[in-house]
């Protein structure tokens, strides 16, 4: 029942959920192993100096994942924040946001990218090095969701800044407007200390964030909600 709800209500959340999931299995399937022109080179998210940069990588990053976890999660978010988005605004307006959402998270990895590695790209290197540096952009490469769907909560929030959530471990309840507040500053955070064993893509996740609620600022200009 719950599946058919989906599907009538729903169904640019359920296709992306079936579509993330389905490229998760391919990556599991097609991963390879080694410096293999595999999967993750054909479809992450790369530096753009790195050999296997393509530009429609920005589209599909967004539909891989790093971890059966992080799978998980990301569908959840989706489909507990963007089941809603998707009924109050419809299914085209709903999949031309995510999709935006992506491509701004994408974008905002690119920067971030130029500027970690800015002393490596304007330096001369022996074409040993830049072999091992090719190796190292080929390895450092962007995949999820979560930009997408950090834009989309940061839409529910701004639409419903104070529905209440509860967030595990937190033993009480918190405001969206606040999660969202306090998500954005975690990632700022991270992304500014920039940890080796780091392996979030902090800024992605605020450039998604940021292109959501500039987005449906601008809608609300022109069609104006009672918001809850």
């Amino acid at each position: 029942m719950e599946f058919r709800s989906l599907q009538r209500d729903t169904p640019i959340v359920l296709n992306l959920i079936i579509i993330n999931t389905i490229a998760y299995v391919a990556q599991l399937a097609f991963a390879g192993s080694g410096n293999d022109n595999t999967i993750n080179d054909l479809f992450a998210l790369h530096h753009y100096k790195s050999d296997v940069y393509q530009p429609y990588q920005l589209v599909t990053h967004m539909f891989m994942h790093g971890s059966f976890f992080h799978l998980l999660f990301n569908m959840f978010g989706l489909w507990m924040f963007g089941s809603l988005m998707e009924k109050l605004w419809g299914h085209k307006r709903f999949l031309i946001f995510y999709l935006v959402c992506g491509l701004v998270a994408g974008f905002a990895q690119m920067a971030s990218y130029a500027y970690s590695n800015w002393d490596f790209d304007h330096n001369f290197m022996s074409p040993e090095n830049v072999d091992l540096y090719q190796n190292m952009l080929s390895m450092n490469a962007t995949v999820g969701a979560s930009g997408a769907i950090m834009g989309v909560l940061a839409a529910y929030a701004f639409t419903f800044p104070n529905t209440q959530l509860y967030i595990f471990p937190i033993p009480f309840p918190i405001k969206t407007k606040w999660a969202l507040t306090a998500l954005i500053a975690f990632d700022i955070f991270g992304g500014v200390t920039n940890s080796p064993s780091d392996n979030v893509a902090h800024f992605a996740h605020v450039g998604g964030a940021i292109a959501g609620l500039l987005i449906v600022i601008f809608w609300n200009k022109t069609n104006k909600k009672t918001f809850f």
